[in-house]
């Protein structure tokens, strides 16, 4: 397959998927190595950032993904005439960061740490899609295990759990360098919403 048609392919793909795409998924249909699917996948997120365009292709660890560029946000939400969602609690932004950075760990763990019932807002993460089930811990009860998503990499700007911060650099809930996640138009509006710092809603 030439240059020109493996990146089309791939840009075809992405965007009809509208969900991240494994990379090994689209080695394999599209009959190549997966370094040279990666390869073709990062030349076109280059040219498209390059020239500014209103589409991304993003990576997500091993996934890759079709977004709109971030920095059109505020712009997309008020065409689709959708509010901008509030920043996360503190209580939300600290299960996510235990679950991030100790990851796969268990509900009773993440409240062993943070000394208050965290069962609410570890539904409330899963809801929205920034931690699933992670299999379950093979001890006496074998309580689930958590982890975070794909859509978790994407939420927060990042390409792998290798770009979290240093956890030693700064406080729990500062871990996740968060002001506003960057969501892309279709999760616009789907954040987890404030609530009370420290409690159990957002």
């Amino acid at each position: 397959m030439e240059r020109y048609e493996l990146e089309a392919a791939i840009e075809g793909i992405l965007f009809a998927a509208g969900e991240p795409v494994p990379i090994k998924r689209l080695a394999d249909a599209l009959e190549v190595s997966v370094k040279e699917a990666e390869a073709a996948a990062e030349r076109i997120g280059s040219r498209l950032s390059y020239e500014r365009r209103g589409i991304r292709i993003t990576k997500l660890d091993k996934l890759w993904q079709m977004t709109s560029a971030p920095e059109l946000g505020d712009t997309i939400r008020a065409v689709l005439e959708e509010r901008k969602p509030p920043p996360m609690s503190r209580a939300a932004l600290e299960v996510l960061s235990l679950v991030a950075y100790y990851q796969p760990i268990t509900r009773a763990d993440i409240e062993r740490i943070r000394g208050v019932e965290s069962c609410a807002t570890v539904a409330r993460l899963i809801e929205k899609g920034l931690i699933a089930e992670s299999g379950r811990l093979d001890v006496p009860g074998k309580p689930y295990l958590y982890k975070t998503t794909p859509h978790f990499l994407r939420a927060f700007g990042l390409t792998s759990l290798d770009d979290l911060p240093n956890p030693e650099d700064s406080e729990i809930e500062g871990q996740l360098s968060i002001e506003q996640p960057q969501l892309s138009s279709e999760d616009a509006g789907s954040d987890v919403q404030e609530g009370r710092a420290g409690g159990e809603d957002f």
